[in-house]
């Protein structure tokens, strides 16, 4: 008979096969676990990766959620069906906070209606975006899956940024005060443009 397995185990196998990221509380409640011991497997599950020589996977922690994901430096290596998709509608709001971030929800919002918030819930339960509390709004910015998944070469928010914005110039979608909404990654079209000023 074979024994149960490790907590670690099975956090990785579930991150693994819900290909999203979980709140500890999320993982505890699947796993029939206690909170506090889902909170250290995750630390001990980290230390593990990080230590594998060799690995391509790392467990990453973004706005208290958990998620496994490619390591960067391996990013440009995969092939395009590999990587992640996004939607069209979710495309645009990602574009938007990449080019103006640290973005607040509430500019946002301003931006793209109510429909903003179920966007960013979604970017972030993806890993792609970070939501923190400023005040009585969010600060949004990107995350290292975000520049994983775009192929940009730096984590920093501000190099990500310059970063975005010099691949909007090179695709020749800024004209006088014409802002992005989203380029398409795969093919780096614009798919809507907007013109709001920062």
């Amino acid at each position: 008979m074979v024994s149960k397995p490790g907590l670690e185990t099975l956090i990785e196998a579930t991150l693994f096969g819900a290909g999203r990221s979980m709140t500890p509380e999320e993982l505890a409640e699947g796993l029939s676990a206690d909170v506090i011991e889902v909170i250290h497997a995750l630390n001990s599950l980290h230390s593990s990766l990080k230590r594998r020589r060799g690995g391509a996977i790392q467990l990453s922690e973004v706005g208290h959620r958990w998620a496994l994901e490619v390591k960067p430096k391996l990013a440009d290596y995969l092939p395009q069906s590999a990587k992640p998709t996004v939607s069209e509608a979710h495309l645009k709001t990602l574009s938007l906070i990449a080019y103006h971030q640290p973005m607040s929800q509430t500019r946002l919002v301003e931006l793209l209606g109510p429909k903003a918030y179920d966007h960013v819930r979604a970017l972030s339960n993806a890993g792609l975006i970070d939501r923190r509390r400023d005040g009585n709004t969010r600060r949004l910015s990107t995350t290292r899956r975000f520049s994983e998944m775009f192929g940009c070469p730096h984590s920093d928010k501000g190099k990500v940024r310059k970063w975005w914005r010099e691949q909007v110039d090179k695709a020749g979608l800024t004209q006088g005060a014409e802002r992005p909404a989203a380029l398409s990654p795969e093919t780096g079209q614009t798919l809507l443009p907007v013109s709001e000023e920062e």
